[in-house]
């Protein structure tokens, strides 16, 4: 699942794939990380969030693996 640009002001844009429950996080200085085993809940609570850094912060980041990236 693909998110178009969005109003953030860590976040650019962000990709979802369910069969891989990878989400890749592209941030506004043009770094990209996949964080991996991310559950599709996990994924909509993200989407649903009102802050996307904040809840990407506290839920995703201590929680899950992940690997930078050289590019999208």
């Amino acid at each position: 699942m693909q998110n178009p640009n969005m109003p953030s002001s860590v976040i650019r844009k962000y990709f979802y794939k369910p069969e891989l429950q990878i989400l890749t996080i592209v941030y506004v200085s043009g770094a990209v990380y996949d964080y991996l085993d991310v559950p599709q809940q996990v994924f909509d609570d993200f989407r649903a969030a009102f802050s996307k850094g904040t809840y990407l912060n506290k839920n995703i980041k201590p929680n899950f693996c992940y690997e930078k990236r050289d590019d999208i």
